[in-house]
């Protein structure tokens, strides 16, 4: 049975998920810039955001919500977290009933601390919602490289139904039912991802980064298993490989936000320069603040909260994770 793909938000990421959605099923992606939805029906690239590649020429798109949204089978909100509570508004007159809905975003809502499944929840009522994650930069997908994702929701069937959606050849799609972990993991990753491009932008070595990225899978493993996520989660794909990707990639934006910190320069003057979001640096604030409420030691989230909204030093920042006293790996730190 054919199942109608709509896909709202033409970034980098969701329409690399379109284009791998295209070459399953008719589907449809919803940019509000009109020259990137021309681009997209008439060259088949979105050079906005993926310049030289080349898109999938079956994929549509338009800057209509409710052409896009109206015939879904399947909604796929690529959306950054600080819009995706408004675009569900926008979208729901037009959204079928009980449409599945699949959050490709890897944040949390400012002032609620919500996951983007929480808030489509709360949106959609109704409606399955799941997400879509791993370690998965768009250049490489549509460059041809092999890679994999998970495809979470708390419904197997539906999990299962939507994987052959998402598949192809090279990207794999494997399922879970932890929509909770793969989430938070997700969103997580991003502000320890900061650290580690922090210390490559301090001329740390190898080491650093390895010690970094360690501790700050242990970190987010606490407070996910804390919030309700399943510890096998964090080692998978949604927590340990995407944490890898993003830590260590070129393209990881929030590897590159922290990257020029540590050089020196401004947050204001770094966002400043970018087209896309790096969702860390709106995460690390809800992320202490849900530590808080869960009572979960997170030191390398702390010190880079404070870099982003207080301006601490990347210096600093590393000066008072490296003065903490010395504990046991097992303890909280």
């Amino acid at each position: 049975m054919t199942m109608n793909v709509a896909v709202v938000g033409a970034g980098s990421w969701g329409t690399t998920v379109a284009h791998l959605c295209a070459h399953n099923e008719p589907t449809m992606i919803h940019s509000r810039r009109q020259d990137v939805a021309d681009a997209i029906n008439e060259r088949h690239e979105n050079p906005r955001y993926l310049e030289g590649f080349s898109l999938n020429p079956d994929l549509r798109a338009s800057t209509d919500l409710a052409e896009v949204v109206g015939t879904a089978d399947v909604l796929v909100m690529g959306v950054p977290s600080a819009g995706f509570r408004e675009t569900l508004v926008d979208l729901r007159p037009h959204l079928r009933p009980w449409v599945p809905v699949v959050s490709l975003s890897k944040g949390l809502e400012l002032g609620t601390r919500k996951r983007m499944t929480e808030v489509a929840e709360e949106e959609l009522p109704g409606h399955p919602v799941g997400v879509l994650t791993g370690p998965n930069l768009a250049k490489e997908i549509l460059a041809g490289s092999a890679a994999a994702a998970v495809v979470a929701f708390t419904d197997l069937t539906i999990a299962e139904k939507l994987q052959d959606i998402f598949s192809s050849s090279l990207f794999r799609v494997y399922t879970n039912t932890d929509v909770v972990g793969c989430e938070i993991a997700g969103a997580l990753k991003n502000v320890i991802a900061l650290a580690a491009g922090m210390a490559d932008g301090l001329g740390t070595g190898d080491n650093t980064r390895a010690a970094v990225m360690t501790r700050g899978l242990a970190e987010l493993t606490r407070l996910g298993v804390a919030m309700g996520g399943d510890p096998a989660t964090f080692s998978g794909l949604a927590g340990m490989g995407d944490l890898i990707a993003t830590c260590t990639s070129p393209q990881s934006r929030n590897r590159y936000v922290g990257e020029q910190l540590g050089r020196g320069r401004s947050l204001d003057e770094i966002i400043e320069e970018m087209n896309q979001v790096a969702e860390g640096v709106k995460s690390a604030k809800i992320v202490l603040e849900l530590a808080d409420e869960y009572g979960v030691e997170m030191p390398i989230a702390t010190e880079m909260k404070a870099c982003v909204t207080e301006g601490r030093s990347a210096t600093d920042a590393y000066r008072g994770l490296v003065a903490r006293p010395a504990t046991s790996e097992a303890a909280p730190d």
